[in-house]
């Protein structure tokens, strides 16, 4: 197929208008709010004010009730509240992990859950939010990809899982209260369920949400998309929302990464690389991070590093790579390299001049490390021999 070719899903969106009438504000673009506020009960020469107040409200200080939003009439909050609702995903379960990290199970529309994990650390508090309910990609490593895709996520339940977040860890700021520069909610990466790029309208206007100064204020730079590879939209990430760029990479040949990551079969490897060799926005201080996960007897030679280095080189792009222990799930159809091996292949990418950190597994007692995320309901509803049987392992 034409790496030009149209990129098309057969996936349902969810309208914004809730059953009862009422609009969601959240995940509407200060337009879209501008215009519905008009649209309602906001006079013109009104509506760009009261959407700068009302986004305030919303997205600086994690305001729900139009009641609260002080600085608006009682008459103008009153007729707010009849037509619109400031709903984000509900969180079914909560579990912490031995480290810290935190898996929120939510609930959005339609009944559907999606997984969503906060992992603190010395320097940063990252965010691994999902983009669809399923995944369309069944990358064969990958736990959440033996879940089908049901549908993308709206704008709103995109942002509204960074919200979700900053209720539980307590970290919207008071009006009037000073400025406290301390994030406990500093990054955000697209690393979790779902193809970001499969859903690329609904994730540009929920992350331009997040980055918003007058909102959650998130710096472009603090903000990563994790990719599989859709080639025609990675120029479009670049100029649309200006985030840094994750590709789970995997292979070093066309023919492993066939198998692992199957959208290879579409855009392969070399095509890849000409698009992150133009990569708008790239440069030595806002590198490509390559996502490797290592996985024993497959992808984890020394003649694999070499290749590594080579495409890397060959295409001038500057890069980090992010070196993953394979996280085993039930039914997983790989192990994991061993340490002595992974450091070996980590070596050999640090002498030739590359970053090559090797992550920390973070969650793993939860199954909130990466590849592991998969709803619980889910899994509940499987039998072991059930999921074997999905990750083609049943005899």
């Amino acid at each position: 197929m034409s790496p030009n070719a149209p990129i098309t899903q057969d996936v349902l969106t969810i309208p914004r208008k809730l059953p009862e009438g009422k609009i969601n504000l959240v995940g509407l673009t200060r337009d879209q709010l501008r215009a519905v506020l008009i649209e309602h009960c906001t006079p013109e020469k009104q509506a760009n004010m009261r959407t700068g107040q009302i986004w305030q409200w919303i997205y600086q200080w994690g305001v729900r009730d139009f009641a609260e939003m002080t600085n608006l009439a009682k008459a103008y909050r009153v007729q707010l509240a009849e037509h619109f609702v400031i709903e984000i995903p509900e969180v079914v379960t909560r579990q912490v992990s031995e480290d810290g990290t935190r898996k929120y199970l939510c609930r959005i529309a339609g009944g559907h859950e999606v997984e969503v994990v906060y992992i603190p650390e010395e320097d940063r508090g990252t965010l691994c939010i999902s983009s669809q309910v399923g995944c369309t990609l069944t990358c064969s490593f990958c736990h959440t990809g033996t879940q089908k895709l049901v549908r993308n996520l709206t704008a709103a339940e995109i942002v509204g899982q960074v919200m979700m977040a900053r209720d539980d860890l307590d970290e919207w700021p008071v009006p009037g209260a000073p400025k406290d520069e301390t994030r406990l909610l500093s990054n955000i990466v697209l690393m979790g369920m779902g193809e970001p790029l499969y859903n690329f309208e609904n994730v540009r206007d929920a992350m331009k949400i997040a980055m918003d100064p007058e909102g959650i204020s998130l710096s472009r730079r603090r903000i990563t998309l994790s990719t599989s590879g859709v080639v025609p939209e990675i120029a479009r990430t670049a100029k649309e929302i200006g985030c840094l760029l994750a590709i789970s990479f995997h292979a070093t040949t066309d023919e492993t990464r066939d198998v692992l990551v199957p959208i290879n079969k579409r855009w392969n490897i070399e095509e890849l690389l000409e698009a992150l060799a133009s990569y708008p926005n790239v440069s030595n201080s806002e590198r490509i991070t390559f996502e490797y996960v290592m996985l024993d007897g497959v992808n984890d030679s020394d003649e694999d590093a070499h290749r590594l280095i080579d495409h890397i080189k060959r295409h001038n792009i500057p890069a980090k790579i992010n070196l993953i222990p394979f996280n085993e799930w039930p039914g997983a159809p790989y192990k994991r390299s061993s340490n002595n091996r992974i450091r070996a292949f980590a070596n050999i990418i640090y002498h030739a001049g590359y970053a090559s950190p090797i992550r920390k597994t973070r969650g793993e007692d939860i199954m909130a490390a990466c590849g592991q995320l998969k709803s619980a309901t889910e899994r509940a509803r499987k039998s072991r021999k059930q999921i074997e049987a999905e990750a083609g392992l049943s005899k």
